[in-house]
């Protein structure tokens, strides 16, 4: 498309993180959080309890796993989880792109372990995943936010295994299906497919990671934030609201909204559906343009949420492409991430509506032609 489109996005958020904020979203649906209220005051553990609760009902969650609000985003949870649960047995690291690098850098560097195994891939590509050996504990992350990568299935994984496999799913849960019987420690942040605010994360432990966390404790000083014990126990109050440092109330009731809106368009079915069709607006474009292509080449391992693309400009063009969006007001934060290679990243998650998406592939069209010329 060479003539300039007519009809632009009504919402231009395509950020991967934080993410676009639920459709017919308004601050009003904010107005009962209990503001200036204590976080251990009954009303706000009844709060954070409660979207612990909804978290474990939308994402099908089995009766006996845990769910913990904790400080840091994910980050914060995924190194609370390797803090607490790794040194125990060798580790297997899985990681194709910039955060999964982060934490094989992180249990190298800063646990200071030693018989690790690393299974990497360049961007756009997946490990041999074959080649796991599960005696071991497994690190890895589900869906590569910079990459647009993602495990396709927990087909790899034996029901059997005898280390903890430990997964940032921060860009998969409540848009990808996850097998929790093959996960032992989950984490995510709210500010990624459910377009939550930044700082909160959030911990899924399977009764296999308790166990772990009763019968082993790690060599190294826990600082307080990562603290998941009270003596040599599990501290049960973390997953029942009480939380290790002070939440914001404003941002949890952000997310309580967040979460009955899942709820009212049918749930974690609903949501992943919506995220595929967004992925599918992609896929028709790129079909119908030889100029554009995924960074994943195969469709199996391709994210339906944080969707990278090639694009065939130099990296300045590219930057031109990206200002003339933002400057039309057609997409905001479609940069590819600043250690993968140039291109553009799309969110496409429950939250993003369908018809803004094909709005911002004409657009998209038009801007090329624009920069090409």
């Amino acid at each position: 498309m060479t003539t300039r489109p007519e009809k632009k996005p009504d919402k231009n958020h395509f950020s991967s993180g934080p993410c676009a904020k639920r459709p017919g979203y308004n601050l009003e649906a904010l107005q009962n959080s209990p503001l200036g209220r204590s976080h251990r005051s009954s009303i706000g553990k009844a709060r954070l309890k409660e979207a612990i609760d909804k978290t474990k009902d939308i994402l099908n969650l089995p009766q006996d796993y845990l769910v913990g609000i904790v400080p840091a985003s994910d980050t914060g949870a995924f190194e609370m989880a390797m803090w607490n649960l790794l040194g125990k047995k060798a580790v297997e690291v899985v990681f194709f792109e910039a955060f999964g690098k982060t934490w094989a850098d992180d249990i190298k560097k800063e646990l200071k372990l030693e018989n690790i195994t690393y299974h990497q891939a360049d961007y756009g590509f997946l490990p041999d995943l074959s080649k796991i050996n599960f005696k071991h504990d497994l690190v890895f992350t589900w869906n590569g936010t910079t990459s647009g990568v993602k495990v396709p299935d927990g087909d790899f994984i034996p029901a059997d295994r005898e280390g903890l496999t430990l997964c940032d799913a921060t860009s998969a849960v409540f848009a990808m299906e996850m097998p929790w019987n093959k996960l032992d420690a989950v984490t995510f942040s709210w500010q990624k497919v459910l377009g939550g605010e930044a700082a909160h994360g959030m911990l899924i432990l399977s009764p296999r990671a308790v166990e772990r966390l009763e019968s082993y404790s790690p060599p190294w000083p826990l600082p307080k934030i990562f603290r998941l014990k009270k003596g040599d126990k599990l501290n049960q109050e973390i997953f029942e609201g009480s939380t290790i440092n002070t939440p914001s109330m404003l941002c949890t009731e952000d997310y309580l909204d967040a979460l009955r809106w899942a709820e009212n368009i049918g749930g974690l079915e609903q949501l992943i559906k919506r995220s595929k069709n967004n992925l599918e607006v992609i896929e028709t474009f790129v079909a119908e343009h030889d100029w554009i292509d995924f960074l994943a080449a195969e469709p199996a391992i391709r994210s339906n949420t944080s969707v990278c693309l090639t694009v065939e400009l130099e990296p300045d063009q590219i930057k031109q492409l990206i200002k003339l969006l933002e400057k039309e007001e057609i997409a905001n934060d479609i940069a590819s991430y600043r250690d993968a290679p140039s291109g553009l990243r799309f969110w496409c998650g429950a939250t993003v509506e369908k018809e803004d998406l094909q709005a911002a592939m004409q657009w998209l069209e038009y801007a090329y032609h624009q920069i090409k010329s």
